[in-house]
């Protein structure tokens, strides 16, 4: 009896990744990458007195959330978005890496010329056993992926 393809082939495991920064030497561990979406504006265009047909309008790619847990005297993050001055913003090349079970990348996402819009601390309680969590938000002028 042949073997079904679903049988062979599974969906990756969201969990196994890694993201690198341009400006560092290694990639840096994070718990979570959410905004690796774009989006197509739709503009109806009217074909005919009493039809339209749809076209596709402007993209849009929304900021991408990064968070990691905080280790002590890393302010790395904080020293990119302090360094934004009166339009001066230093860009860098974000790639985020999902992984196989042998840690080669089976999907790669690059943003281009990323770079942080906000950044938000860890919140503090002292009842709470959690781990001290901090989120990056990058914009960026293009997303491409790279398959394998």
């Amino acid at each position: 009896m042949e073997e079904d393809v679903q049988d062979r082939i599974w969906p990756m495991p969201k969990f196994y990744f890694t993201v690198t920064f341009d400006s560092l030497e290694k990639a840096v561990v994070f718990q979570e990458v959410t905004g690796l979406d774009a989006e197509t504006d739709i503009i109806d265009y009217r074909h005919s007195d009493f039809s339209a047909i749809k076209m596709p309008g402007i993209g849009r790619i929304g900021t991408v959330t990064l968070r990691k847990g905080i280790f002590q005297s890393d302010t790395h993050f904080y020293a990119w978005y302090n360094a934004i001055h009166m339009n001066t913003i230093k860009r860098e090349t974000v790639s985020i890496r999902l992984l196989d079970e042998k840690g080669h990348p089976s999907m790669t996402w690059n943003l281009q010329n990323a770079w942080p819009t906000k950044i938000t601390g860890t919140d503090l309680k002292s009842e709470s056993n959690e781990f001290a969590v901090e989120s990056m938000e990058l914009a960026h002028e293009g997303l491409t992926i790279v398959s394998g």
